[in-house]
C-alpha cells in the first residue's frame, strides 16, 4: 500500500477520533506540531525511527511529552508508533488538515507573486480568491521575481497563470505569427 493511502487511512482514524470529541481543529494544530517537532528535532526523529528503541518505550515517551494533550490523541499517536508508522506523521498531518478544510469548507491555495505581499495585499488576494471559489481560501504566498508581475495561483491540481510574463509571451506569440 502506498505511503500517502496509508496516511489518509490514519487521518481519516483521527479525524473520527476528533469529531467524536468535538476537537477537530484543535487536533489538527496538534498533529502539525507534533509532525513539526519530529522534523525539527533530530534526537526526536531519531529516537521514533531506530529500530533499537522498544515500542513501547517510544509510546511512554510520547505520552510523557504530551501531557497537556487530549487522551484520545495521545493514544492516536501511540498507536502510530507502536505499529512503525511514525515516519509518516508529516503525510498524517498534511491528509488530517484535507479532511478539516473540507469539513470548514476551506480551499488551500499556493500564490506566486513577483514580491512579497503586503498585509493589505495577501487579505485582498484571499478575498478575491474566496468569493471566485465560493469557499474561504487560505492562501500560502511565495515569491519568483521571475514572474515580473500579476500572481501565479496554484489550487489542487489547477493552476491561473495570471503573471505578466505569460501575458507577455503570449502577446509575443500573437504578434510572430502575423
Amino acid at each position: 500500500m502506498r505511503a500517502v493511502t496509508v496516511a489518509r487511512n490514519y487521518a481519516e482514524t483521527l479525524f473520527e477520533l476528533a469529531e467524536r470529541t468535538g476537537a477537530a481543529e484543535r487536533f489538527g494544530e496538534m498533529i502539525d506540531a507534533v509532525a513539526a517537532a519530529v522534523e525539527a528535532t533530530p534526537e526526536v526523529e531519531a529516537m521514533l525511527m531506530s529500530p533499537r528503541v522498544p515500542k513501547r518505550e517510544k509510546a511512554r515517551l510520547l505520552a510523557a511529552a504530551l501531557t497537556e494533550a487530549p487522551r484520545p490523541f495521545v493514544l492516536f499517536l501511540q498507536a502510530v508508533v507502536q505499529r512503525g508508522r511514525a515516519p509518516l506523521l508529516r503525510e498524517i498531518a498534511n491528509e488530517y488538515t484535507g479532511f478539516v478544510d473540507q469539513k470548514l469548507n476551506r480551499l488551500r491555495a499556493g500564490v506566486t507573486v513577483a514580491r512579497r505581499p503586503d498585509e493589505a495585499l495577501a487579505r485582498a488576494v484571499a478575498e478575491k480568491l474566496s468569493q471566485a471559489f465560493g469557499k474561504q481560501v487560505i492562501p500560502t504566498f511565495h515569491t519568483d521575481p521571475n514572474i515580473l508581475g500579476g500572481a501565479i495561483v496554484r489550487v489542487g491540481e489547477r493552476v491561473y497563470d495570471g503573471s505578466l510574463r505569460r501575458r507577455m509571451t503570449k502577446l509575443r506569440r500573437q504578434l510572430l505569427a502575423r
